[in-house]
């Protein structure tokens, strides 16, 4: 057997990619997947999602526990399980758990071994056993320590075509750059000086999709993390994946027909796993990785999920403006995802509020306020280079927590007006991700920041031993109020069918630039969920034609009327009919 055969659609999808080169693909895929061609394929879900879905973001080193003896991992599961959250929390999402050296796992050494500082294969497994998995493909790049690289170096077939050469004397001005460091790195090899393609940094050299032997080789990675129990693969950096000199470098329709690639061959071999885009650009761009309906199957032919990037600097954006217009207006326009796809909505991740997403959503004026205000709740500014060689700001560093405080100190405050932005995204249409600082309540760290010797991304990736974790979430501690208000939110979220990640969505006229109010439908049309909030530092009435009577989930109040309803500064409700 071929695995055209187990694949049909990869001749046609490679030869748009490859050409006459296709063939050449193919015979290295055969020979790359020889050992899985006879084999069933996995087990299809039941059913893609629902609305008891809820992910926690994490590294696999999140938690540690030297007293017990445990791995990081396992100190992870205990410390899961000791508060309840395999109810409330269906997947966890794993950051990169691989060997690395650099980028807190995001410069892969080894793509099928588990780092030994966080664990074994083993402990993956077990955490298996209490939630879903979510694993990161770091497919763009690998790390210049890595094996591949060092083979590539030496000049050892097929390694020596794995990486993205570049001739320095050329004019590299249309790429479109994440970042502000230099995009061509010098290397010694043992055929003299090169320059390899370096996204992200010197020491993450991107991966040459136009060798065969690497796409089956990352193919096959792929699979094989959905055998070890990923639920759901994200596509770490997908949009820089295929470059060509005189153009953007990014979202170059080669890169498209290899995400169709991915999915297709996920669905020959692991019909459970589901794909994730990660592509922190504008949204008009983001939303292009869902692909278009494939009239066979009624569904879109990409991503299952792409990441909702506008949602956390809108949001954030008003919090700190007290003014929801920017939010309102995208979320009335946004259009639901194709058929068969949703959205993965979250505020935060081990990465920087991203603020590319904003372009063209809020005026400039707006976005220096947003700025100048996370400055003065101790944010970083990353920059990124743009083709006429100025820096811009990229993202915002920052803990989310941090950067939901009011502008006087009042902790009250500060923990209802975070604890109000986790409800308004928990209760958007799509699955929802929860950042582990966010479920905690963790503010910058800023001593990480230091020792790492200024390492902005630091701010937002503490690293907890278990007993300052406990000391942290105290009786009375600001911590401890959010785990628990945050506890309570999911809980009723995923008790909710209105929260269906497909359910119908809608948003509501408040008559007030202060309250974002949006509604959801359950799939059966017999469940209605009524979202508001006051993102304003002063209470607001909830403008709204009176429905009798109401219930205020998070809280459970029965309300008698919704125009009687006064939302407290930074107050969400959920509102249902009694």
């Amino acid at each position: 057997m071929a695995i055209a055969d187990r694949v049909p659609s990869l001749p046609g999808r490679l030869g748009a990619v490859y050409g006459e080169k296709a063939e050449a693909v193919l015979a290295a895929l055969d020979a790359e997947f020889a050992d899985l061609l006879d084999e069933p394929s996995l087990a299809a879900a039941d059913a893609r999602w629902n609305e008891r879905d809820v992910v926690l973001i994490t590294y696999a080193d999140q938690v540690r526990d030297p007293t017990s003896g445990d791995t990081p991992l396992a100190a992870l599961r205990r410390w899961l399980l000791d508060n309840g959250l395999d109810e409330p929390v269906s997947t966890v999402h794993l950051l990169p758990f691989c060997p690395y050296s650099s980028d807190d796992g995001f410069s892969v050494i080894d793509y099928l071994q588990v780092d030994p500082a966080s664990g074994t294969w083993d402990d993956i497994a077990e955490l298996g056993e209490s939630f879903d998995l979510m694993f990161d493909l770091v497919l763009n790049h690998a790390s210049a320590q890595s094996e591949w690289f060092a083979a590539y170096r030496r000049g050892e077939a097929p390694y020596d075509r794995f990486f993205v050469e570049a001739d320095p004397t050329l004019d590299y001005s249309a790429v479109v750059r994440p970042r502000s460091l230099p995009l061509l790195t010098p290397v010694d090899t043992s055929r003299g000086e090169r320059h390899v393609w370096t996204t992200f940094s010197a020491d993450q050299v991107d991966l040459n999709y136009e060798s065969p032997e690497l796409v089956a080789r990352m193919l096959r990675v792929l699979v094989e993390y959905a055998r070890r129990g990923a639920r759901i693969v994200r596509l770490d950096a997908i949009a820089f994946l295929w470059k060509r000199i005189g153009t953007p470098s990014i979202h170059l329709p080669q890169t498209h027909e290899l995400v169709k690639v991915m999915r297709d061959v996920l669905a020959a071999f692991a019909p459970q796993t589901l794909v994730l885009t990660e592509t922190n650009v504008p949204h008009k761009e983001n939303v292009s990785y869902f692909g278009q309906v494939d009239a066979a199957t009624g569904e879109a032919d990409e991503a299952h999920m792409v990441y909702q990037f506008s949602l956390p600097p809108l949001l954030l954006e008003a919090f700190l403006s007290g003014d929801a217009t920017a939010l309102r207006d995208w979320l009335a326009n946004l259009d639901p995802p194709p058929p068969g796809c949703t959205f993965f909505n979250f505020t935060a991740s081990h990465d920087g509020v991203g603020v590319r997403p904003l372009e063209g959503l809020v005026s400039d004026d707006r976005f220096a306020a947003m700025v100048q205000a996370v400055d003065r709740r101790g944010a970083i500014v990353n920059t990124r280079r743009k083709p006429d060689g100025t820096d811009t700001p990229y993202e915002l560093c920052v803990a989310y927590f941090s950067a939901m405080a009011p502008e006087e100190p009042d902790e009250e405050l500060h923990v209802r007006r975070f604890l109000s932005s986790q409800a308004v995204m928990l209760a958007l249409r799509g699955m929802p991700a929860v950042y582990f600082h966010s479920l905690v309540g963790t503010p910058n760290d800023l001593a990480g920041v230091t020792q790492s010797g200024g390492i902005a991304r630091r701010i937002n990736r503490h690293k907890y031993d278990r007993a300052e974790l406990d000391e942290a979430l105290a009786e009375g501690t600001p911590q401890r109020r959010v785990l628990e208000g945050y506890k309570g939110l999911l809980a009723k979220r995923v008790a909710e069918p209105a929260f269906h990640p497909d359910a119908a969505q809608h948003v509501v006229d408040s008559e007030n630039d202060a309250v974002l109010a949006f509604a959801r439908t359950s799939l059966d049309g017999k469940r209605r969920v009524l979202v508001a909030c006051n993102v304003s530092s002063e209470p607001q009435p909830l403008r709204l034609p009176p429905k009798l009577p109401m219930t205020e989930a998070i809280t459970g109040q029965a309300i008698d009327s919704v125009d009687r309803v006064r939302l407290q500064p930074g107050q969400a409700v959920w509102l249902t009919p009694r």
